[in-house]
């Protein structure tokens, strides 16, 4: 699914896989490994677009600061719908606001 009229300021969900020994309460789709401690899944990122390039490709910003380059036809990246604009309202970026500190204990 491409994202299509993707413009400047919208909120996106990303699903981002992760691998670990101990997913978080927010991971979806677990799967232990075959043989070993590990657990691929999958956790939705929201985050906001940022800039929308010629080449398809779109600049995404993090709560943290941090940029991702997502291809526009990434199948893991949707636009966001109302329910998940104002429930998780805080867990977008805003492009007018500093990101959130980094708490090194959080981890």
């Amino acid at each position: 699914m491409v994202l299509r009229n993707a413009r400047v300021g919208d909120k996106v969900v990303f699903a981002k896989d992760k691998f670990s020994t101990m997913p978080g309460k927010r991971a979806k789709e677990v799967a232990a490994a075959p043989k070993g401690d590990n657990y691929s899944y999958i956790v939705e990122k929201y985050w906001l677009i940022k800039e929308v390039q010629a080449n398809g490709l779109l600049l995404l910003l993090t709560r943290r600061g941090k940029e991702h380059t997502v291809d526009a036809g990434d199948p893991r990246l949707r636009r966001a719908n109302w329910f998940e604009r104002l429930v998780y309202r805080k867990r977008f970026p805003s492009l007018d606001h500093k990101p959130e500190a980094v708490n090194p204990l959080k981890h």
